[in-house]
């Protein structure tokens, strides 16, 4: 690596700056900190955390910066590719998607507000799980303290001029954890329990995110995911669409996406379920892209 950073190409459609919008919506967001030029974040690399600044300068390259100047082995800088080319949806193609909104009405005008946007994902299992279960049933407000409240009091943290970066506790970490902390945090007993079983699964190695990729279907992820208690379908949706990179994935029960088709279609009330599958009929293999996009208009 040269000066403790490296490049990577990226592909188009891709537009950085949609990507930092998306990033910058909370105030209360605690794992990454934006700017107009980019985003710093502090990620585990093998046992280590690295604090990194990811930045597209000139919109060619995307430009990663090792903050305090580590240099990594090449089993770590492969590790840190990925979760990057993970983080930005990098290896999607969207030309296919571009295609299919000509002549769309809708989908049209979703890619004149947000062609080279792309999913924004939460490539660790376990940060995208309790996320998800966090935000079941509250605001999206109140889902953001909750998982600031996790990270202060179970995560790690770095310094770096005067800034403190945290991470998303690990499952590891909450081995010794007791419902009566997480409830102590406001979190629910049926979410803590939940979180905690989550824990245990992965660090066992019951559950982790190359166990799911590997499984044959879509199908078989959402078993393997709502066999657990407290995760329904809204969440395994969630999490193929936002850690599993599966284009497929809708959360049909999402209030917000309801919201979303309501206010771009002109609709009196909301649309119910089996009118948004027939509305996503028509674009197949999309989905996740789709209503990624729809979510960005209600903000």
């Amino acid at each position: 690596m040269k000066d403790s950073g490296f490049e990577l190409p990226l592909p188009h459609p891709f537009d950085f700056q949609l990507c930092l919008n998306y990033m910058a919506r909370s105030p209360f967001e605690c794992l990454y900190t934006t700017d107009t030029l980019g985003v710093n974040r502090l990620v585990k690399v093998g046992v280590a955390k690295r604090l990194i600044r990811v930045t597209c300068p000139h919109g060619r390259m995307m430009q990663v910066q090792l903050l305090q100047g580590v240099s990594l082995a090449k089993e770590e800088l492969e590790e840190l590719t990925r979760y990057i080319r993970n983080w930005f949806d990098l290896d999607r193609d969207l030309e296919p998607f571009i295609q299919m909104s000509e002549g769309d009405p809708l989908l049209g005008q979703l890619i004149e507000s947000f062609s080279g946007l792309r999913i924004v994902g939460i490539p660790d299992l376990f940060e995208a799980l309790c996320w998800a279960i966090v935000g079941q049933q509250v605001n999206l407000t109140f889902a953001y303290k909750l998982k600031q409240r996790l990270t202060e009091h179970y995560g790690d943290a770095a310094e770096w001029e005067g800034v403190v970066y945290r991470m998303f506790p690990s499952p590891e970490q909450f081995a010794s954890v007791s419902i009566e902390s997480l409830l102590s945090l406001q979190l629910t007993r049926n979410k803590a329990m939940t979180i905690l079983d989550v824990a245990s699964r992965m660090t066992s190695g019951e559950l982790s995110r190359e166990r799911l990729l590997k499984l044959s279907d879509s199908e078989s992820i959402d078993k393997e995911l709502t066999k657990i208690r407290g995760i329904g379908p809204w969440t395994a949706q969630y999490v193929r669409m936002r850690c599993l990179g599966d284009q497929t994935a809708l959360p049909i029960g999402d209030v917000g996406l309801q919201n979303a088709v309501k206010k771009m279609l002109g609709l009196n009330q909301k649309p119910t379920p089996s009118e948004l599958r027939a509305l996503f009929e028509q674009w197949p293999g999309w989905e996740s892209y789709v209503t990624f996009y729809l979510w960005r208009t209600l903000y």
